[in-house]
């Protein structure tokens, strides 16, 4: 049986919601392979939390890019009499 967003394996619901998502995607992939339910659960469990670990959420680069847009704005009020380096 496939599963989604809405509706996933009862062992999935104490997943956050992004490592609960891509593990629901592996399983259904696995069913698709012809692995049993209970095999492609466990798998697919497993390697969502790898894959979590692996591609952690973009919240160091939302950081960078304001410091970025920082530094860039502190660049924009230089003295305009400063020679361009």
């Amino acid at each position: 049986m496939p599963w989604n967003k809405k509706d996933y394996p009862p062992s999935m619901k104490n997943l956050d919601p992004r490592i609960r998502n891509k593990a629901v995607e592996i399983a259904n992939a696995l069913l698709e392979e012809g692995y049993e339910e209970g095999r492609s659960i466990a798998i697919a469990t497993a390697r969502a939390e790898e894959w979590n670990e692996n591609h952690p959420e973009h919240e160091d680069d939302d950081k960078n890019s304001k410091d970025k847009h920082t530094n860039d704005t502190n660049n924009d009020h230089k003295d305009s009499n400063q020679p361009v380096q």
